[in-house]
């Protein structure tokens, strides 16, 4: 019995994929759960138009990607921290504060895809962020004195 999977099923196959299975374990598992779908030409052409949507959007995500990559590499950030007399720096710079600077552009980057630790001494730094999986933008972050 040919069988396009619904969903991903343990053993079996993944999400889409149209497998041969056995009578009964398509007929008293797979159909009766809801994971499986006879293969009919209906149920191909569905999967086809699924695929097609999936591919179109995961393009219009990269291009949303590195549209905002190419303005992001453009841009550089100014914070500032308090330092003592000796230069020793009482406070740092995070993650969270980036994307919140990056908030007020009106980028929403969530804290998780900026790739820095907390930056503690001045200077210029330059710090990645995963717009995708694909597309990876730099932005510089310059800190400096109070």
């Amino acid at each position: 019995m040919k069988v396009l999977l619904l969903k991903d099923v343990k053993g079996c196959g993944k999400k889409g994929e149209i497998k041969e299975v056995a009578n009964g374990y398509g007929q008293n598992f797979l159909l009766k759960n809801g994971l499986a779908r006879l293969a009919d030409n209906s149920a191909l052409s569905i999967n086809n138009q699924r695929i097609s949507a999936e591919q179109y959007h995961a393009q219009q995500a990269l291009q949303a990607a590195k549209d905002v990559k190419q303005k992001l590499d453009k841009l550089t950030l100014g914070f500032e921290i308090k330092c003592g007399e000796n230069g020793k720096s009482f406070g740092s710079i995070t993650s969270k504060e980036i994307s919140e600077r990056l908030a007020s552009l009106g980028f929403q980057i969530d804290k998780k895809k900026i790739d820095c630790s907390a930056l503690k001494e001045v200077g210029s730094y330059s710090i990645s962020i995963k717009l995708h999986p694909q597309v990876v933008a730099k932005i510089t972050v310059k800190v400096e004195a109070i």
